[in-house]
């Protein structure tokens, strides 16, 4: 039997139904709750605008955010692909 959760969550002040994995739904809330407040934080900044441009900038600020991210990551994995090969090749010399 599936374990899915019904939702409803609130994001830029509308309600979107949801079925969801019971173990999602914390990540899921506080990722809504996170758009929220960017979008909040847009509105403070800019009475002119309206949701969809707070809604714009917010999916544009976490994504940049989500490729620094994924940049580092790939990074790190060079980093520790270069260091595995720096320890074999030393290992090799030192067999010489």
């Amino acid at each position: 039997m599936e374990d899915k959760l019904s939702i409803r969550v609130n994001v830029a002040d509308r309600y979107y139904p949801l079925k969801i994995d019971r173990e999602d739904e914390e990540r899921i809330r506080k990722a809504a709750r996170l758009i929220n407040e960017k979008v909040f934080q847009y509105k403070q900044k800019y009475a002119d605008k309206d949701n969809q441009d707070f809604l714009a900038m917010a999916a544009l600020q976490f994504v940049l955010r989500l490729m620094d991210l994924e940049n580092r990551v790939q990074d790190l994995s060079v980093w520790q692909e270069l260091e595995k090969l720096d320890k074999e090749l030393d290992d090799y010399l030192s067999k010489e």
